[in-house]
């Protein structure tokens, strides 16, 4: 376990480190049918166009940066490095000990361009919860969120991966779509930058979501890497509603490349 562990809180550290399997995605995951980048832009209403200016990810070679269970004290040098990158990415944001520990890096995050998300509050897996607790992990989280954004995150990433009819009903009525993703580089069980780099690399493709943690302290030091070889193979970095467009993520609906 990463030696931040105790400034990030044993519990949700222990927590994130305790229910992923090493060797699977999305293990365990309750049967659903997901919606592809591509199914959402082909789905957007009324022959939506693309904004002008925005990137059209049915031309372009697009790819979304993702980052789980933050922020936490390596948010701040990621930022930087999104900043001076000109890339934006999609924050999937924990409640408990982190978005009301770090309200003014939540606010930056949403300042800076980024997309805000939701992540629960305490990382419990919803499928293993009743309706009430699967709505109280989201509902404070967006509650929290909004308070020091002035708006309520449009996205969910249930823990794990995991969701069923149930988690999907909530979402649906607390207007969340649910995100997985196409890449990870299991960066809960290293330290090792260049081993982080490169799996993210070996699984990188077009439209693909990538999954990373910016609380462990081997994730943040592989990023510019992440991003200047993935800029040399053409990719064009975008949030997560970015690559949908002009589509729009549907409440409740599962989207995964």
């Amino acid at each position: 376990m990463p030696k931040n562990t105790s400034a990030l809180g044993l519990r949700t550290a222990g927590a994130l480190a305790a229910v992923v399997s090493l060797g699977l995605l999305l293990s365990g995951c309750s049967s659903y049918d997901a919606n592809s980048p591509a199914d959402a832009r082909g789905d957007a209403k009324n022959g939506a166009k693309v904004s002008a200016g925005a990137v059209d990810c049915a031309k372009e070679r697009c790819i979304a940066l993702t980052f789980d269970a933050g922020p936490s004290e390596h948010t701040p040098e990621l930022l930087d490095i999104l900043k001076r990158e000109k890339v934006p990415a999609t924050f999937f944001l924990l409640g408990e000990n982190h978005v009301v520990k770090h309200p003014g890096l939540v606010r930056r995050i949403a300042a800076e361009g980024h997309e805000v998300a939701n992540h629960t509050w305490s990382h419990r897996i919803l499928t293993d919860q009743d309706p009430e607790a699967v709505r109280e992990e989201l509902s404070r989280t967006q509650d929290a969120i909004a308070e020091i954004t002035g708006h309520a995150p449009t996205l969910m990433r249930p823990p794990q991966g995991r969701t069923d009819d149930e988690v999907t009903k909530v979402s649906r009525e607390l207007g969340l779509a649910q995100i997985m993703w196409s890449a990870t580089a299991k960066d809960y069980s290293t330290t090792d930058s260049e081993l982080i780099r490169k799996r993210i690399l070996d699984q990188a493709d077009r439209d693909g979501i990538i999954l990373l943690h910016d609380i462990y302290d081997g994730t943040v030091p592989a990023v510019p890497g992440i991003i200047e070889e993935l800029k040399k193979r053409g990719y064009t970095f975008v949030t997560v509603p970015q690559l949908l467009a002009p589509g729009r993520a549907e409440p409740g609906k599962v989207y995964k490349p």
